[in-house]
């Protein structure tokens, strides 16, 4: 399973890349409930992103923030400064075990354990 960031569901729901909508069919996407915020609450959103970031939200598995991925969180951020969207975003599949899909690579490159994935770059 594979963790998506915000980055790449608003890619996607901007058609940014015709391969973005492959990939998340195929790769059994998660989210976090950092993206369901940080997408939807996002104050210039268009009607036609809302509709397919909520089709997308619909048909995957919502991974809640529980207590051992706020202990990660914290733990990322005691090593290294990072925002607190990030080190949740980045706990919740060191928690599971899940990949991570987002085109800030580098935000999370650092972080042992954790498979970064950017769809984008993948031929």
């Amino acid at each position: 399973m594979i963790l998506v960031d915000s980055n790449i569901l608003i890619y996607a729901a901007k058609g940014v890349d015709p391969a973005l909508a492959r990939f998340l069919v195929v790769e059994e996407p998660v989210f976090s409930a950092v993206s369901y915020v940080e997408t939807l609450g996002y104050h210039a959103i268009m009607p036609a992103e809302k509709r397919f970031i909520m089709k997308f939200f619909r048909g995957s598995q919502l991974v809640p923030i529980k207590t051992k991925v706020l202990r990660e969180a914290v733990r990322l951020r005691q090593i290294r400064k990072m925002k607190l969207g990030d080190a949740l975003i980045a706990g919740t599949p060191l928690v599971h075990g899940f990949r991570l899909a987002t085109r800030n690579v580098g935000d999370f490159a650092w972080i042992p354990g954790l498979e970064v994935v950017d769809p984008l770059s993948i031929n």
